[in-house]
């Protein structure tokens, strides 16, 4: 499995438990796809710098995540089914390497 990271743009405004819904909601679907949350960061809202499709802003979220490559399609495909989520943006987390396990700078 292969570690990512994706940041949520999450359309919740005025919502305060809508926040925890959506990520349950988030992390069921990577846990469904066949994937593991390391970490979730909750950011805070913040405004877009112009309105976009009548949104002034959203509910920043980060979320480290391990998944086959393979289940990145249909997870992209089911995050755009949530009405919560207004964004996501997902990439490839760098490994983490323990202390000691370098050489020259250099992972082995």
């Amino acid at each position: 499995m292969a570690r990512y990271e994706a940041l949520f743009i999450l359309d919740i405004a005025g919502k305060d438990d809508a926040l925890k819904a959506a990520l349950d909601r988030v992390q069921e679907e990577i846990k469904t796809a066949g994937g593991k949350v390391e970490s979730v960061q909750k950011m805070d809202f913040k405004s877009f710098a112009r309105p976009v499709r009548d949104h002034a802003g959203g509910f920043y979220v980060n979320v480290v995540f391990q998944s086959p490559a393979a289940a990145l399609e249909k997870l992209r495909g089911r995050f755009k089914l949530d009405e919560q989520i207004f964004r996501v943006q997902l990439t490839r987390a760098e490994e983490i390497i323990p202390r000691g396990k370098e050489r020259h700078g250099k992972p082995e």
